[in-house]
């Protein structure tokens, strides 16, 4: 495979059909997973950490969407980007809030730089350094700090698989950021 190659998402009529049942649920419902179907096997094994990541991280909500906003855009994943920006506006978190996390860490609320400080430890020495991993602890615990560096990891492989296939966005979440986007003031 070149690196320009792309993977298309997977179309219902070519969908694996040993992970029919995947289509029906959350895999069927976005591109970068219809692209992940093209490994059948991948794609199940993914499951039960998604679903872990997505429904019970120690993070909670607006913590796990801060964490997957700074790792899409250290990334450079619009994909990834845009789809949380509309999961973020969902937990309550305001287009200021969400716009910040593209910014210094000195230009946003404590909680979302300790948390996408981490994302940058990450990204930059490729560990928590430990002044960042006590932070992290004393506001998190140790599941925190754990699903955290999990986080972190899911999404940037999904970052990749998407800027490495070219993953259009959805319809319906570009259709949705469309009618409402981003703001650039509160």
């Amino acid at each position: 495979m070149t690196q320009d190659a792309t993977l298309a998402p997977v179309s219902d009529a070519d969908w694996p059909e040993e992970i029919d049942a995947m289509r029906h649920g959350f895999a069927g419902g976005l591109n970068v997973y219809r692209t992940m179907a093209h490994h059948p096997a991948l794609l199940r094994a993914w499951a039960e950490l998604r679903e872990h990541l997505v429904l019970r991280s120690a993070l909670g909500p607006e913590r796990l969407e801060i964490a997957i906003l700074r790792t899409g855009h250290r990334l450079g994943s619009e994909y990834e980007w845009a789809q949380h920006v509309l999961r973020a506006r969902k937990v309550g978190i305001s287009d200021a809030r969400i716009r910040s996390i593209r910014a210094r860490l000195g230009a946003m609320a404590p909680q979302d730089a300790l948390i996408a400080g981490a994302v940058d430890d990450l990204f930059d020495h490729a560990r928590l350094r430990t002044p960042t991993l006590s932070r992290l602890n004393a506001a998190l615990g140790k599941e925190g700090v754990l699903d955290l560096l999990a986080t972190v990891g899911f999404y940037s492989t999904l970052g990749f698989l998407l800027n490495t296939f070219g993953t259009p966005l959805d319809d319906d979440i570009a259709a949705e950021l469309a009618a409402a986007p981003l703001r650039d003031r509160a």
